[in-house]
């Protein structure tokens, strides 16, 4: 008689649904999703800054894009882009002409880089039947400036997927889901405390994972799946070591390989805080839901939202102080920045980056990545040496 394989505790089975979802290039959650009910329609995005608000007052799923790491081959995405230009827009052409993407019913292009602004042109012309929308931030930040752009950006958006569904959708609509997506901020705000406070429960590989089932999930869904990971995983029994605690900059576009995660860990590093631009991670707190919703998305855009390097910072004293407050907040020993290559925004900001922690006496460590990097053995030796040096340094 063969012996019966224990169940594995609920934390490890939530993390493996998390990893089937983040594995599934197909998009099958998506499509049972759409198939529990007649009419049900998903919007594809990329990241970063995209209200997801409105899609849900649309009836609509919202499905984050995120290109196809290193388990798809791209043969006819190269045909659309240099060499030197990053990965992910040739990958997500790859998904979207190798039919992988057939389920959505249309892609939101926010404003990242130029290469995904030229990428949403090329969808429009590639998928005509599809709603394709650029949508675009302002780079001025004063209310009656900046805002009023932002709120016209969203009236459009609103008005195109008001047609998509063939209604209306209406301010309560609307405040009805910033109330869903507050709760969801919230406990994803729950997620990195914790993570911050108990790095060796909770470490990035799974807490990745339960933000990337976040862009293909039901927001509910996925907020009552982030709050009994938390509860759960604090019931195991894990081993905390002596690893130096470190932010990771620069992932917030291009997405980093499940084993980048695992070979920082590896390598002696907690990683207690990050800027992966995930679920709805960029507003930093709650928005208001007793006024007019859009000029309330505006006002968190504009005034409480984070800022990687696609965010343009006004004042060149601004630069770097999201970065610093990271490093404070989480009681980070170092930084470990960590771009795709060809990454405009995240390459040019590094240098500024770096100037600023050099001034405040906070260690930092640098490299590149692609969604498809193979080799992880020399990010796991130049992580480890850095964690090696935050101690010995510390300890002298």
């Amino acid at each position: 008689m063969s012996a019966v394989s224990p169940t594995p505790p609920r934390a490890i089975r939530i993390v493996e649904r998390c990893q089937t979802l983040f594995e599934d290039l197909d998009f099958n959650a998506v499509k049972q999703w759409k198939a529990a009910a007649p009419g049900r329609k998903a919007l594809g995005y990329m990241p970063i800054y995209v209200p997801r608000e409105i899609v849900h007052a649309a009836g609509m799923l919202s499905v984050g894009v995120l290109g196809g790491g290193d388990a798809l081959e791209v043969i006819q995405g190269d045909a659309y882009y240099q060499s030197y230009i990053c990965r992910i827009p040739r990958s997500t052409i790859e998904l979207g002409l190798t039919g992988r993407l057939d389920c959505l019913d249309g892609m939101l292009f926010p404003s990242i880089c130029d290469v995904i602004r030229n990428l949403s042109g090329m969808w429009q012309i590639l998928f005509k039947d599809k709603y394709v929308r650029y949508f675009d931030v302002p780079q001025n930040y004063q209310d009656s400036v900046g805002g009023n752009y932002y709120v016209h950006e969203l009236e459009v958006l609103r008005d195109g997927l008001a047609k998509l569904r063939g209604a209306p959708i209406t301010d309560d609509e609307i405040n009805t889901s910033i109330a869903v997506y507050n709760d969801n901020r919230a406990a994803v705000r729950e997620l990195y405390a914790y993570r911050a406070d108990k790095p060796w429960q909770a470490p990035t590989s799974e807490v990745y994972l339960l933000l990337r089932a976040g862009m293909v999930l039901p927001v509910e869904e996925h907020t009552a799946l982030v709050r009994e990971y938390i509860a759960e995983v604090d019931k195991l029994p894990r081993p905390k070591r002596d690893n130096a605690r470190v932010v990771i900059n620069g992932s917030f576009c291009e997405q980093p390989l499940l084993g980048r995660s695992k070979s920082i860990e590896m390598s002696g590093c907690y990683v207690v805080d990050d800027d992966f631009m995930l679920v709805t991670r960029w507003l930093l707190d709650d928005v208001p839901t007793g006024g007019n919703p859009l000029e309330e998305l505006s006002k968190a855009f504009l005034h409480r939202s984070a800022s990687p390097a696609a965010k343009y910072d006004e004042r060149r004293e601004d630069k770097g102080q999201f970065l610093l407050k990271q490093v404070k907040s989480s009681a980070a020993e170092g930084v470990v920045f960590a771009a795709p290559s060809f990454c405009d925004p995240a390459l040019l900001e590094r240098p500024m980056l770096q100037d600023v922690l050099a001034k405040h006496g906070i260690p930092y460590t640098a490299f590149k990545y692609a969604e498809n990097t193979g080799q992880m053995a020399p990010i796991r030796e130049q992580a480890g040496t850095f964690a090696d040096s935050i101690k010995l340094w510390s300890a002298a």
